[in-house]
Parts: C-alpha cells; structure tokens; sequence
C-alpha cells in the first residue's frame, strides 16, 4: 500500500552562527541558487535559494545538512587527495552505505536514484525531554541513538516513488505499522534490536524519514504550523546570500543550542558566562561547492535580533600581501588590531576552549619586557595589522622568519614603546641594540648576546611598523617587494578575493609548510590528510552591524579516478557515492560530510 499524501484541503483546515604564534601552530590555524525548492504552505510558490525541507525541519533543529544526490559530484570529491586520502575515504563511504543502504535490503541506483531529487536534508533534533541526554560523538563519526534525527528526501518522480513506497522493506526482524497523525499516514516498523524507523509523504512532494515517532511528529507540526527553519530568525534572509548554482552541501548550526548541548555532554563544560555570551549568536550556515583545484565554503553567521551586541562594520583588510615577499608560507591579516583585541577578549574570557587566556598574554608580556599590552602596545595599533611566516634558507640560525606588521595611529606613541622594548631587551636581556639602515630606511637590529642576529624593527611606511624575530629578512621587505605574495599564483587561486572590502585575510601554503618545518600532531591520520592539502585561504568581512560573511578555499591535490567502490558485508553495487546523504535514517555520519568553519 502506497503512502498516503497530505491533500491542499487538508491543508487549509489548520493554521499555519597570542598576539604570538609560533610556526608549528601556523599550519593548523584552520580550525543557492540550487534547484531545490520548498514549501511555505499550502498553494504559495515555491521560493528558492532554501535547502530541501527548510520547511519541515524543526525549529529546535540544532543541525541540518542537505548533500547532493549527483554521483558526478560524488566521484569528483573522491578524485581529490593522494592515493592514500583516497582509499581512506572510501573505506568510509563503502561503511556508511552497506550499513544504512544496503543492509536495510536497498540499492541506491535501483530503488531511490529513479525518483529522489536534487538534494536531501538530514538533521539533529534537540533532545526530547524523553530521550536520554546526549552522549558525544563517537570516534567513527557515528551519532548515538540518543539523538533525534530526522531526513527529508525531495520526491522528483511520484509514481516511480509509489513503486518503491508500496512494499517498503522493514528492519530486520520488524514488521511495518499504519497510523495517522493529523491526517497523515505514517509507516513505522521497529527492529529486534530496537531500532525504530518512521516513515511519511508530505504534500505528494517529500518523504519525511524519522528514528522516532515523537520526531516524525514534531516535522509534520513544523510544516503544519509554519514554525520550521524557514521561519526561523535570520534563516531565510541568510541563506541566499550564499547560494550556489550547484551546491555539494549546504549547512546550518544553531550555535547557542548546539553549544548548551556540547557543553552538556562533554567533559570539558562551558562556564555560564561563555554561554550566556553565545546566546547573541543565532546562526551559521555555509554552501560547499567543488571546484577543479579543490573544495570552497561560503558562509554567513548571523546575530540574534535580540542581541544587546552588535559588530562593528570596520574592513580595512587586504593590503599586507603587497608588504610580504611571494614565497611567504604563512600570513594572517586584519583591519585593527585593537578591535581585533577587544573582540577576542569579550569571546574568551573564561572560556576553557580558548586557546590562550587574555589575561595569561597580558601577563606573558608584562613579565618579559615590563609593559603594558593595552596601554603601551595595542593602544596605538588601530590600523591593518599582519603576521607572516617567511622562510630563509640562507641563515644558519634560523630557519624562517616571524613577521609581524601594523600600521599604527599614533607614531609618536609608537616610537615611545619601541624605544622602550629596546632598552629592557639591553638592560635585561644583555642584546645589543644596533642601529642601520637598509635601502636608506633606518631599522634596529637586536644583536643576542652570542652575535647573532635575533630581531629587526623598524618602519616601512610612514606608519606601518614591523617587527621580524627569527631569520634576517629588512631586505626583502625594504624596499617594498616587486615579487610580493599578493601576485604568487598559488596566493591568487587560494585566497578568495571577491570579497572587497575585507576584515580579514588568511593564506598558508600546506605543502611547504608540512614538509619544511614540524607540526603538532591534532588530527588521526593528519600527515597523510596534509599531504593531499596544498593550501589555505580564507576571507572574512563584516556585512552589517549583525552579520558576518566568510569565505574558505581548500586547494587539494588529485589522486584521480578512483576505483569503483566495493561492498563490505552485503552484495556489491553501484560505484555511486551519494549514499551517505541517505544513511540516516536512523542515525546520521557527520564526518562524511565536509567540515563547517
């Protein structure tokens, strides 16, 4: 028997996101217009730029990721990396498509490619007051049970769905059971396991697909009674700001209940102050698209409309790259330093997470060289600010170069402190304080106490001051360099530039930084995943005093064409990939799907 649909009579019955770094943290400093449509209600035109089941998708929905169902995108994804990479991930998808296709008796190319759209949204619940609390993530990228979930799968060809809707395979051991909630027919079937699995058709257009019976209820109520992630705040305004002809993915977080929850079943809990800090942002959400040279995320996160903070629209980003010689490994960038600061400041104190306390920097800086970091450095570092990993291959000494730039509001200020930090790098560190010149512009030299030549500073500009610890290199950025990092070609490809004006820049060359210098270890698997990885960009801008804009750009190597995918446990099928979007239904593989910022 097919699957009832929700008739438009039935319808109209009911209303309706330190200031020093060393070179061994700088390779991990990481961390639609599509055709697919939705439903407002009953009788509206479809509205696009949405992802698949914006309007079914709870409220509460504390995660939501629609993936393609094009296996053209799929095999493209799987011809990025190394052979290694490669065979890793396929490894994963073959797991995740035996486990949730399938072992449940279905072929992907045969039973649902026929009829299902362009797109499916796959989604996280918040916890039911009847559920178990969360548990975390387990290391196979698998969700445990505890969660709610619930898939929306786009219904392209009705009578070639019927076909399959008809006799619907049930879970091993279990039989298929009719009921009816607000007038919609709903198949349910429980395993001897205890793994559930509920099943109905909204509108003749979507198969809604839960773990639970509560879950399948709460989507019909949220289409019902428009209260869905397409009326949520900020949700349908956002989105289209990154759409995407073609997308590979799309996703949505909502940050303050995703972070209560996180907070709740971790180890490592958030103080109240950190989540009472987090409750002014309301969303993010990002648009994946695949590329030739490698994979690129759009983002927006949007504040709360209740929020009491606000950002402040200030991108002066974009001019450091013209400053820093072409084979930079490494440069991060920003419009001001001070604001940079202040805002780092009111986001980590007291924040466990953080990667260094404030005020463990302030008193990092206050015992070294006995000044003030607000008032005697960062009160004059209003301006572009930038630092950049250079490497030298002509110092015994050292091996690369940390290069910090800023361009400073007050020069007289400026050169107070300097002065100061030359006269405690004598008095207290025994260094030399050597003055020259290069290219007719003065520099100082810090000369350690063994000869060797440890730091310059000086000006390169009227008011950008630079400071370079590490390998000597006042002549590669004295003059300013005719062969800068802005015109390298792998800078060009990676750093997205569409953006303009800019807030913040970042650019890190993967390959030769992992094979020059080390890293730390913070990934499974990382040199194998830095191996199929060549570069890094990433731009950011302030849109409105509540809206935030980024931009990412992974530059990947090819391993190319992979080998058709193999089962594990059941008989083999297709080599097509889009399989993960389709394993939920009973829990949901995050990690098969590519990573949010």
């Amino acid at each position: 028997m097919a699957l009832p649909v929700l008739s438009v009579s039935s319808m109209k019955k009911k209303k309706k996101p330190s200031l020093v770094l060393t070179l061994s943290s700088a390779g991990l400093l990481i961390g639609g217009g599509v055709a697919a449509y939705w439903l407002l209600n009953q009788g509206q035109l479809f509205s696009k730029n949405l992802p698949v089941g914006a309007n079914i998708i709870p409220q509460d929905a504390l995660f939501a990721v629609s993936l393609t169902t094009d296996p053209a995108q799929w095999q493209q994804l799987r011809e990025f990396g190394t052979k290694e990479t490669q065979v890793e991930l396929d490894r994963y998808l073959v797991q995740l498509r035996d486990r949730f296709i399938n072992n449940k008796g279905y072929d992907f190319q045969k039973d649902i490619s026929p009829w299902v759209g362009e797109q499916v949204t796959i989604a996280i619940l918040a916890p039911q007051a009847t559920k178990p609390a969360l548990k975390p993530i387990a290391t196979d990228g698998s969700i445990p049970n505890q969660q709610s979930l619930v898939m929306v799968l786009p219904i392209k060809d009705q009578q070639k769905a019927q076909n399959i809707l008809a006799q619907p395979q049930a879970l091993k051991g279990g039989e298929w059971s009719e009921r009816s909630y607000e007038g919609i027919a709903i198949k349910e079937t429980k395993s001897t396991s205890g793994e559930n699995l509920s099943a109905a058709v909204i509108n003749s257009r979507f198969l809604v697909i839960a773990d639970d019976s509560k879950t399948i209820e709460q989507a019909i109520q949220a289409y019902r009674n428009k209260t869905s992630l397409a009326t949520s705040a900020g949700f349908a305004d956002n989105f289209p700001k990154i759409a995407s002809s073609q997308p590979f993915a799309q996703y949505y977080v909502n940050v303050p209940s995703s972070a209560k929850i996180a907070a709740a079943s971790g180890n490592r809990h958030l103080p109240a102050q950190v989540l009472a800090q987090l409750q002014n942002n309301q969303g993010l959400a990002g648009t994946v698209t695949l590329e030739p040279q490698g994979i690129r995320v759009q983002g927006v996160s949007w504040l709360n409309p209740n929020s009491q903070r606000v950002l402040a629209v200030e991108n002066k980003a974009g001019k450091m790259q013209n400053r820093v010689p072409s084979e930079t490994l490494m440069m991060f960038s920003g419009g001001n330093l001070q604001r940079f600061w202040a805002d780092y400041v009111s986001t980590s104190q007291g924040n466990p997470l953080s990667p260094i306390a404030p005020e463990q920097l302030r008193g990092g800086v206050k015992s070294l060289v006995n000044l003030d970091l607000e008032r005697d450095l960062l009160s004059w570092m209003g301006g572009e600010f930038s630092l950049s990993v250079i490497p030298n291959s002509l110092s015994e000494d050292f091996r690369a170069s940390l290069l910090f730039m800023v361009q400073a509001r007050d020069r007289d200020r400026a050169e107070t402190s300097l002065k100061q930090l030359d006269e405690v790098m004598k008095t207290q560190y025994q260094f030399q304080i050597q003055q020259t010149t290069v290219a007719g512009k003065p520099i100082v030299n810090w000369i350690g106490p063994l000869g060797t030549l440890t730091a310059t500073h000086g000006w390169l500009d009227e008011d950008i001051a630079f400071l370079a610890l590490g390998a000597p290199i006042s002549d590669r950025i004295i003059p300013k360099p005719n062969n800068a990092l802005a015109i390298n070609p792998l800078f060009q490809t990676t750093v997205p530039l569409e953006k303009n004006p800019k807030n913040s820049q970042f650019f890190l060359d993967v390959e030769r930084t992992a094979k020059n210098f080390p890293l730390p270890t913070l990934l499974p698997n990382q040199q194998a995943w830095l191996k199929a990885t060549r570069s890094v960009g990433i731009t950011t801008a302030i849109e409105d005093s509540r809206t935030n804009r980024y931009e990412i750009f992974l530059g990947l190597k090819k391993a190319g064409k992979p080998a058709s995918l193999k089962s594990s446990s059941v008989n083999p099928t297709s080599s097509l990939t889009p399989l993960p979007t389709l394993s939920n239904a009973s829990g949901i593989p995050l990690r098969a799907t590519p990573p949010s910022p």
